[in-house]
């Protein structure tokens, strides 16, 4: 075997003696671009929509093995409709009870790739002390060197459709519809 061809050999099975032994990666949620927010019918014409101000939570990837864990913490006491009334209403026991259930979470150890991206995330969502499986499907996944932070940041756009009912809240029902569309807008930054 000449030299160029052991140089050759030898470069591609320690490339991929570290791809095979890659470590997993952390990323801690960014919560100036993070947002949870919903979108549910009025009465079957406008839509209301909402959001969350207050989030925190972990991502960890391990882009080799295509595994991944998610850890999701809402705080409920920060919902922001645009305005203090609506706000007030959803706090309530009407719909989202804070003062009983002043968390929800989304805590996942099941993330699908297609191919080297994030296609989807399998977890269960806690709302109102009740969990249901939910799959928020990936839009937009990528990762990116941040220029300010110094250090890679991954995140996308993540949406699935609650039924509302399944979580106890069935103020308003059939009238207001059960189902509402939840957008989880996130981006994390490895540590």
């Amino acid at each position: 075997m000449n030299r160029t061809a052991l140089v050759s050999l030898l470069a591609t099975a320690a490339l991929s003696a570290g791809i095979a032994h890659a470590e997993p990666a952390t990323y801690t949620v960014d919560p100036t671009h993070t947002f949870v927010t919903f979108e549910a019918k009025h009465f079957g014409t406008s839509t209301n929509r909402g959001r969350f101000d207050k989030k925190s939570g972990s991502v960890t990837i391990d882009a080799a093995a295509k595994t991944g864990k998610v850890d999701i913490s809402i705080d409920m006491a920060s919902i922001n409709s645009g305005t203090d009334a609506f706000n007030n209403h959803l706090k309530s026991k009407d719909f989202f009870n804070v003062e009983a259930f002043p968390k929800s979470t989304f805590v996942s150890d099941k993330v699908i790739f297609e191919g080297d991206k994030v296609s989807a995330v399998v977890g269960t969502l806690t709302l109102l002390g009740k969990s249901q499986t939910v799959t928020l499907k990936a839009n937009n996944y990528g990762c990116y060197q941040n220029p300010m932070l110094k250090r890679e940041v991954c995140g996308g756009d993540f949406d699935t459709t609650i039924t509302r009912s399944e979580y106890g809240m069935n103020y308003g029902l059939p009238f207001i519809p059960d189902n509402v569309h939840l957008i989880i807008q996130i981006e994390a930054v490895k540590q």
